[in-house]
């Protein structure tokens, strides 16, 4: 009886493992997959080139954190994208709101707004798309 319990412990622990390492490797994937999409690229782009955003964070060195998967914020669907990407400079933190479409002709992203809102609470708008039309 006691080796009958021994293996059923050393198989759960086994499986244990496995599947927290299969979890882990899922949310390292999904984080990358973020990272690499061109709504995600284009909203860090505007914000590299806003130096009054850059210096509110107290950046250059400008730290991008991983997505909260679970936030409500974070969506994407074929047809459109909205972000909610923690970054932090120096000085402070906050968020950087975006939100993309996509051209289903041409297969492309489009930025239509982008934001960042600090932690103190202070919003810097960084992109609008119907400002940029004008």
């Amino acid at each position: 009886m006691s080796r009958s319990t021994s293996l059923l412990q050393q198989m759960t622990i086994f499986v244990t493992v496995v599947t927290g390492g299969g979890c882990a490797m899922m949310y390292y994937l999904m984080q990358k997959n973020f990272a690499k999409s061109e709504h995600y690229r284009l909203a860090l782009e505007q914000l590299n080139r806003n130096s009054s955003a850059m210096a509110s964070l107290g950046a250059p060195p400008l730290k991008i954190h991983n997505i909260h998967l679970s936030d409500r914020h974070n969506r994407i669907d074929h047809s459109s994208a909205q972000l909610k990407i923690p970054v932090t400079g120096s000085k402070t933190g906050g968020y950087l709101y975006t939100t993309s479409t996509r051209d289903s002709i041409m297969n492309r992203w489009h930025l239509r707004q982008v934001f960042l809102k600090l932690r103190e609470g202070e919003i810097i708008e960084i992109f609008n798309e119907t400002e940029s039309e004008e």
